[in-house]
């Protein structure tokens, strides 16, 4: 059972993982070369539909993640593990401080409300994204680390 919990577990921070990537190294490059306000929009679809599944998927990652560290406790790798639900937390804090509110703002964006510093804010959002995109990227590192 403890299999299963880590294998499955393993795979929903991994794909959680490959969009957070996705959404910095794709979607957001595509999303900046596209003409005028298509951009802009483009973004406040994604933040939307995002917005409604991420936290989910956050939260359920870092349960999972701490199920596996007190079901694990006594097993090799159980330090990677917690030290990885450590790393999800964090990721949450900086989601909930830091990019939610900017994502709440903009996902309600169009050309004719938007702000006038809304590049520096989506500029910000940019920033943090990056820095949380590592964060549950070592964070999945420590999980796959600790199946071996």
């Amino acid at each position: 059972m403890l299999n299963a919990l880590e294998v499955f577990t393993t795979v929903v921070v991994g794909l959680m993982v490959g969009v957070e990537f996705s959404v910095a190294f794709v979607m957001n490059p595509i999303f900046n070369a596209l003409p005028e306000d298509s951009g802009q929009l483009g973004r406040a679809h994604g933040g939307r539909m995002l917005g409604a599944v991420m936290p989910f998927w956050y939260l359920g990652s870092l349960v999972l993640a701490a199920i596996w560290a007190v079901a694990g406790r006594h097993h090799d790798g159980a330090g990677l593990v917690v030290t990885a639900a450590g790393l999800l937390i964090v990721s949450v804090i900086m989601s909930i401080l830091l990019l939610v509110p900017i994502n709440d703002r903009g996902k309600t964006w169009t050309p004719e409300n938007r702000p006038a510093d809304w590049k520096e804010q989506l500029d910000r959002w940019n920033r943090w994204h990056y820095v949380r995109v590592a964060v549950v990227i070592a964070a999945f590192t420590l999980l796959v680390t600790a199946l071996t």
